[in-house]
């Protein structure tokens, strides 16, 4: 068994929020991303309602600040209960240093485990083109994203937010080690919306993917429950 396939829920308010998890069964234990659209309108109580209903949560508000702020925000964070949380890789390793030891602040205080705090390097909607002509940056992609992940480690971070793309090369270059969590995952002949680098779950798992974060695939199906398990089936049954 492979890591989660983590459901993005995406969504703008809690109505539309559980019109969806309420058609999951109870039992399902699944993991879901609760990102900023949906914490900025409804708060931190609509993470503690799906963590009383037995979901697992990744809070995925990617903070970045001077390291300060951003130890008083984790330590917020780290009082919910929640699996995952992310930061910017850019902000450099003293804010993500500061992240960590906000959160194991935070969740100590509450008697809850520390969440998995992970860097993200490069956004999946960036391309080649735009880390070059607007970020100004010298390397290519998969080296920028390994550069990226090596500081994440060292100052800390359970893992790093990436495309399937680049995971061989950090598996590689960062170690086995470290969590390798994916989004822009689509099934074949899907459209790729605003994500530029995607793989289907199979590739994902060839890649070597820890695990993977799916939205649109999944939320915006008529069938929300089987489309989340064929693409969990594919997952799960790559070689």
């Amino acid at each position: 068994m492979r890591g989660p396939l983590i459901v993005s829920l995406d969504i703008a308010n809690k109505e539309g929020l559980f019109k969806i998890v309420d058609q999951f069964p109870s039992d399902e234990g699944m993991t879901v991303k609760i990102g900023m659209e949906l914490f900025y309108g409804e708060g931190p109580d609509v993470v503690r309602q799906l963590l009383a209903r037995g979901f697992k949560v990744f809070l995925d508000l990617k903070l970045q600040d001077i390291p300060n702020t951003v130890k008083m925000g984790m330590m917020q964070i780290g009082r919910l209960g929640v699996t995952y949380t992310t930061v910017h890789a850019l902000g450099g390793s003293e804010m993500i240093a500061a992240a960590k030891e906000g959160l194991e602040l935070g969740s100590e205080e509450a008697g809850v485990p520390s969440p998995k705090l992970l860097a993200v390097t490069e956004l999946t909607s960036i391309t080649d083109d735009a880390l070059k002509t607007e970020q100004n940056c010298r390397l290519d992609m998969v080296d920028q994203v390994v550069s990226l992940a090596k500081l994440a480690k060292k100052a800390g971070a359970d893992g790093v937010i990436t495309s399937p793309l680049e995971v061989s090369s950090l598996k590689q270059q960062v170690g086995d080690d470290f969590l390798y969590v994916t989004p822009g995952i689509r099934p074949a002949n899907f459209p790729k919306d605003d994500q530029s680098r995607t793989a289907t779950p199979k590739q994902a798992a060839e890649y070597g993917s820890s695990a993977l974060v799916v939205g649109r695939p999944i939320i915006r199906s008529n069938d929300p429950v089987a489309a989340y398990h064929k693409l969990l089936k594919e997952w799960n049954d790559a070689n």
